[in-house]
């Protein structure tokens, strides 16, 4: 289904993107869900989905994580089942994703499904990240606090939530209707009727994730392997003593490494296009060879990109799933990286290039894109 988000954009980023919760009443109209709560309860009986069951009962909360075998010993109240990275197993949900690509590819993280039954919740909480949260079938009562300075705690250890707190935002949700929260506002939701919702989260990788990743990619590629020198090494009183221009001589040596655009922008693209969840990626039995993909690009069929996959782009250098693709064949990697669907007009003369197409072939028998039939 082709999802069409009734919003300004600009205006939209200008009054709340990271600064005010806000409801978008009948973002969707006429909102179809792309899944039902049978196909998500199988989702989640799936070895390779990320799934767990949060419920709250006799002021007890108790969390347990998937596959699931049976929901049969779960009650009519407070419970709900949360899915993660849905847009990766199911292609129909992966379509809620794209109506938020104004906002750029590399800042989109997945979508959550959760399925909750009346006075189903995971209580009061605050994420770090930014979340749509889009109504489905059923009702959902969402409050929404202040940004102030709050203490989580852990009523169970797999469950983090803050103390209640006082509501700007105190309303009901219906299909359609979604909700924005920037990071560090605290929110929580619980059904009033059996309810579907779904969250487009945001990635905002922390300061300790960038420097552990890029310091493995310093280590992967043998880079700072020079070492510290001091030819004008100062006497001083007290042998302990490390001097302030010492110091900042450490600090500049290890900022060397950092300022070298070329590996930084490499590890950038690697580091940010690899997926967080894993991906439903199926190669083909027997792999494709190249004058196959050129034979069924010509004759009208096209590629479609498997959902969840992450490409990006760093000025002409493409990323897919944190390897980069090489070719001078620089519109149609554009196209691959901003386009979801290829066929042969995207693709272009690049087709008539071995070099290329042999890395296009590479990539479907990964099981990055696949043939389906043109829209």
């Amino acid at each position: 289904m082709d999802y069409q988000l009734d919003l300004n954009w600009p205006d939209f980023i200008q009054r709340y993107w990271q600064k005010r919760p806000v409801v978008l009443k009948r973002g969707f109209k006429d909102f179809v869900d792309p899944i039902s709560p049978d196909e998500l309860a199988g989702l989640a009986m799936e070895n390779e989905v990320d799934s767990r069951l949060v419920s709250h009962q006799d002021g007890k909360w108790q969390v347990s994580h998937g596959p699931f075998e049976s929901y049969d010993h779960l009650g009519e109240n407070n419970w709900s089942l949360l899915v993660q990275a849905v847009d990766h197993w199911h292609e129909a949900s992966a379509a809620l994703m794209r109506p938020f690509r104004f906002l750029p590819d590399w800042r989109i993280d997945d979508l959550m499904i959760s399925f909750a039954v009346p006075g189903g919740g995971v209580g009061p909480h605050l994420d770090q990240y930014d979340v749509f949260i889009i109504q489905g079938t059923g009702r959902r009562r969402w409050r929404v606090g202040e940004k102030v300075p709050m203490k989580q705690h852990c009523p169970h250890p797999d469950l983090l939530q803050v103390d209640p707190f006082e509501a700007i935002i105190d309303e009901e949700l219906e299909p359609g209707d979604i909700l924005y929260i920037p990071p560090g506002f605290p929110h929580e939701g619980y059904s009033l009727e059996n309810a579907i919702n779904y969250s487009v989260g945001f990635r905002a990788p922390s300061g300790r994730e960038l420097i552990s990743g890029f310091a493995d990619y310093v280590l992967s590629r043998e880079l700072g392997s020079y070492r510290f020198a001091d030819p004008d090494i100062q006497p001083r009183d007290n042998p302990a003593e490390i001097l302030p221009q010492e110091i900042d001589g450490i600090r500049a040596m290890m900022l060397e490494v950092v300022n070298q655009p070329e590996q930084f922008n490499q590890w950038f693209g690697e580091f940010i296009s690899q997926s967080r969840h894993e991906l439903d990626a199926a190669p083909p039995e027997p792999p494709y060879q190249p004058d196959e993909i050129y034979d069924a690009l010509h004759e009208g069929d096209s590629l479609t990109r498997l959902g969840g996959l992450r490409v990006l782009q760093i000025g002409q250098t493409v990323f897919v799933n944190g390897e980069q693709v090489e070719s001078s064949q620089h519109a149609a990697l554009m196209s691959m990286a901003n386009q979801q669907v290829l066929n042969a007009e995207a693709l272009g003369v690049a087709l008539d290039d071995p070099s290329f197409l042999t890395q296009l072939t590479a990539l479907v028998n990964c099981g990055y894109w696949f043939f389906s039939e043109e829209e």
